[in-house]
């Protein structure tokens, strides 16, 4: 049985270690009094190379009881085991539900030695399963410690954005690992360290966070009045004045593990839990310092530290935007590539003549015994979907939450307005609508991926177009929005039931008219760019020679830099004689 046991630890260790390199997403938080009009906003990437866009969907009600579901790992698809349904649950679009509580997660791994082997609730279960049984954020952080702890965690180290439309907290959380013991009485073993510890911060108003694939949280305040309270006091997590709630045990388990040894007001949970290394720094953090960088002027001095070449200093935990925060602010930080700073992705060697800033995977190679590594940047090809989520608490529910989401490659998707009063997803990016197995001609995600793996070939040329089309869509629901909540409150004040149908309608037809927009699109792309030639165009049509044949494409070529290098390479190869 020891025997047994050791094997399974293994296993899940090997299984984990292998889910940890699939994950990596980016997410930013925003509060209250550092956005442009009051709003709370997170934002999320769920990057993978096997993860489809679609719109998730609960819808909410009551359950009867004795009702069970079945938990699924995130990664694998894989049944986990089944849990008792809640006697009700609030309706989910996408992550954002009826009450304006919205989640984002990245999957830091931290030190693998913690997995727990017996947990049933993986990440994605706890950001689902929070979601429909919580009204406000503090409810949610209530919820995940809770289900981890009867029934176990079965992910890695991950970080959460928690927010409503009036607080917004980093959570992060890791395993405590697998230490079977045997109860004679009901004759059968079970996992003594059953749990998490964890450390969740509310962030201070008019501050702005982010996460992105490394643990955060460091130092924090032990015990501090009410404002600093521990598990075991986890039913006054509803006091306002309560800013920061750790696990009872967060630094006691750490000592025992070996994993700290000093006085405990020098404990951090990432020091702890997930080391900083070399890796963490330039493929992680990287990732927060160009979210911090486009918002805060004085970021250069944490430059070194972010690219890995200082290790003993860390990235702050928050900071203050220089000015107020827009949704479309964060649209731009999700298209990030590190462009404006020397590691501008489309001008490296890998850029190719068409400046890509994409490289495809993996992240590391090898060449002549040494180990290279390719930039990780925000920007990435193999994200399935991502999402702005906006709170706002001058606004019923209904009105008030809006998911901004849209499916593949950020820098080449649209975000959709989605309102949390809506009633039904549309169609064309509804869930089950295709899957990364099944191609369907008009779902979302095959649409937009389309568009996406063209301007992988002739990226400084197409890539101008598709900014111009997502702008003038995007700017499109930004003045929209105005005449559409107007309209929606008015009959919200006499039927709330008709200003769901009316959001509804809205969000459903735009969104998927954006999708029919989106497919015409690449069609006109394929017409002008077929076979690396231009084809000469003005407002969207193409120009004749006035016979029925195109005016003579153009012939682009390629760059003088790319030029120098194959002359470089080759000498007088092909020089023409």
């Amino acid at each position: 049985m020891k025997n047994l046991i050791r094997l399974i630890f293994i296993c899940g260790l090997i299984l984990v270690s292998f889910s940890i390199k699939l994950k990596a997403c980016t997410s930013y938080l925003v509060t209250k009094g550092a956005s442009f009009d009051g709003s709370t906003m997170i934002s999320y990437a769920a990057d993978s190379h096997i993860r489809y866009g679609e719109l998730y969907w609960h819808q909410g009600g009551d359950w009867p009881a004795g009702t069970m579901i079945t938990l699924y790992d995130r990664g694998t698809n894989k049944a986990l085991g089944q849990i008792p349904q809640a006697s009700k649950t609030y309706k989910v679009v996408g992550f954002l539900n009826e009450f304006q509580v919205s989640m984002g997660e990245t999957t830091f791994g931290g030190r693998e030695e913690l997995y727990d082997t017996t947990g049933i609730v993986d990440y994605g279960s706890l950001m689902f399963l929070a979601l429909q049984r919580s009204k406000n954020a503090r409810e949610a952080i209530k919820t995940i410690i809770q289900l981890t702890k009867e029934y176990g965690y079965a992910s890695s180290g991950e970080s959460f954005s928690i927010a409503d439309q009036n607080e917004v907290w980093i959570m992060e959380i890791i395993g405590k690992g697998t230490e079977m013991v045997y109860d004679k009485k009901l004759k059968k073993y079970f996992n003594k360290n059953k749990g998490i510890v964890f450390v969740a911060i509310k962030i201070p108003d008019g501050y702005v966070s982010a996460h992105a694939n490394h643990s955060r949280i460091t130092k924090f305040p032990l015990r501090d009045g009410i404002k600093s309270i521990t598990s075991e006091d986890l039913d006054k997590i509803f006091n306002p004045e309560v800013e920061v709630v750790y696990a009872y045990d967060v630094i006691e388990f750490a000592r025992s593990k070996g994993f700290f040894n000093g006085k405990d007001e020098e404990f951090s949970f990432s020091d702890a839990y997930a080391p900083m290394n070399f890796e963490a720094a330039r493929f992680c953090e990287l990732r927060v310092w160009a979210f911090f960088n486009r918002i805060n002027s004085e970021m250069n001095k944490y430059w070194d530290i972010a690219c890995g070449n200082d290790l003993t200093q860390r990235l702050p935990l928050y900071i203050k935007p220089d000015k107020k925060l827009k949704v479309s602010d964060l649209f731009a930080a999700k298209r990030d590539y590190l462009q404006g700073t020397e590691l501008d992705m489309s001008k490296d060697a890998g850029a190719g003549p068409f400046g890509l800033p994409y490289r495809w995977r993996p992240l590391t190679w090898k060449f002549n015994d040494k180990e290279y590594f390719n930039e990780r940047v925000t920007v990435t090809q193999q994200t399935g979907f991502s999402f702005v989520s906006q709170m706002r608490n001058w606004l019923p529910d209904e009105i008030g939450g809006i998911y901004w989401f849209g499916v593949d490659d950020a820098g080449s998707c649209v975000y959709v307005p989605f309102y949390c009063g809506i009633t039904r997803p549309a169609k064309k990016w509804a869930q089950d609508y295709g899957s990364i197995l099944k191609y369907v001609d008009d779902a979302a995600f095959w649409v937009f991926n389309r568009v996406a793996h063209f301007k992988y070939l002739f990226y400084d040329r197409v890539q101008p177009e598709i900014e111009n089309q997502q702008q003038m869509l995007e700017q499109k629901f930004f003045d929209y929005q105005p005449a559409i909540e107007i309209a929606a409150l008015e009959l919200f004040k006499n039927d709330p039931r008709k200003a769901k149908e009316f959001l509804t309608d809205y969000s459903c037809n735009m969104a998927d008219n954006v999708v029919d927009y989106w497919n015409e699109f690449g069609n006109f792309l394929m017409v002008k760019y077929l076979d690396g030639n231009v084809k000469h165009e003005m407002d969207g049509k193409f120009i004749e020679n006035g016979y029925g044949y195109p005016k003579a494409p153009m012939f682009p070529g390629y760059p003088p830099q790319w030029k120098e290098d194959v002359v470089n390479k080759t000498g007088d190869k092909f020089i023409l004689k």
